[in-house]
């Protein structure tokens, strides 16, 4: 897993001003808050798909089908960990009672958070592992760890409850400033009585981008588990955040459906840090073997229809009596 890149400096500038451009767009589109209809998710969501695949094509043209295969498997593990991210966005908004026409502008503050310190833990991996090999243990060893987590949250059926009151970055906000009672539009700060008061959509603003440094910390080493290319690893956590704030509201009533996904990701961030260990170990002992990008591509993909699947037999009982109840 060498560090070579594909990424010449007029690529990460081309790629950079894509990916701001999609932001500023996205800025625009929240700038007059609404509530999002499914018809409008669903052609973002189809629009933040087929850009990836399509740069995943020019990418697989440009420079081989190995460093195709890498894009396309790292871009698969990103986006299955998106989702994982939806669940804790979903019980901050919940939690935080915020306005259904408010949903996607906090969702594009936590995009734009994301997007920042995963560009940084991306700046930092690549260094590690370009001077020091067990960097590749590190993260190994991290991936193991979150994987052991998650199953053992699964086992116990943890709900991932949020209480507001519990969180470190409103207990921070809060000793420092008033806070309003309901929210001012898209506003964050309020002067009343001539102090400066916070806003509630502050505070879940600040609560999903302290989220957004645990999820950075887990999704930066998956995806040098698939490809040491430090482009490729931004350009594959870009294009899945930049498609989070629609995916959400595609996804919302869907989610609950996915029980058995604590189950499915930790099984995969097991195997890619198992993988990246075995890779350390084969920089020590050539003779240890490394499993290779299509045959991840393939246990990935077989993770996650097996997840799905079984997700869906097990609360098909559930689905039909909600089906029931609509018909009634």
């Amino acid at each position: 897993m060498p560090l070579d890149s594909i990424g010449t400096p007029l690529l990460w500038g081309v790629t950079l001003a894509i990916v701001l451009a999609l932001f500023v767009l996205d800025f625009i589109v929240t700038r007059r808050p609404h509530e999002v209809r499914m018809k409008e998710a669903l052609g973002w969501s189809v629009f933040y798909i087929a850009l990836p695949v399509a740069f995943g094509v020019w990418v697989w043209t440009a420079h081989g089908s190995q460093i195709g295969l890498e894009y396309y498997t790292g871009y698969l593990v990103e986006k299955t960990l998106s989702v994982d991210n939806l669940f804790v966005f979903m019980l901050l908004l919940s939690a935080f009672a915020v306005p259904k026409e408010l949903q996607q502008r906090v969702l594009l503050f936590g995009v734009a958070g994301a997007l920042v310190l995963r560009g940084i833990f991306i700046a930092l991996g690549a260094q590690l592992i370009a001077n020091f090999s067990w960097a590749f243990l590190l993260f190994g060893g991290i991936l193991l760890a979150t994987a052991v987590k998650m199953l053992v949250d699964a086992v116990k059926g943890a709900d991932h409850e949020v209480h507001v009151a519990d969180l470190r970055s409103v207990k921070l906000a809060r000793r420092f400033f008033p806070v309003t009672d309901d929210y001012r539009g898209t506003r964050m700060a309020v002067r009343e009585a001539g102090r400066l008061s916070l806003t509630p959509l502050f505070l879940v603003v600040l609560a999903i981008l302290a989220a957004d440094i645990v999820f950075a910390v887990d999704s930066v080493p998956a995806v040098y588990g698939i490809t040491g290319d430090p482009f490729l690893v931004f350009a594959t956590n870009a294009f899945a955040l930049l498609g989070l704030r629609a995916l959400y509201f595609v996804l919302q009533g869907a989610l609950a459906s996915l029980v058995h996904l604590g189950y499915g990701l930790a099984a995969i961030l097991g195997f890619i840090g198992g993988k990246l260990v075995l890779h350390w170990a084969h920089t020590v002992w050539p003779a240890v073997p490394e499993v290779p990008t299509l045959a991840s591509l393939g246990v990935i993909v077989t993770i996650l229809v097996i997840l799905v699947c079984t997700s869906l037999w097990a609360t098909r009982d559930e689905r039909k009596a909600a089906r029931v109840s609509a018909d009634r």
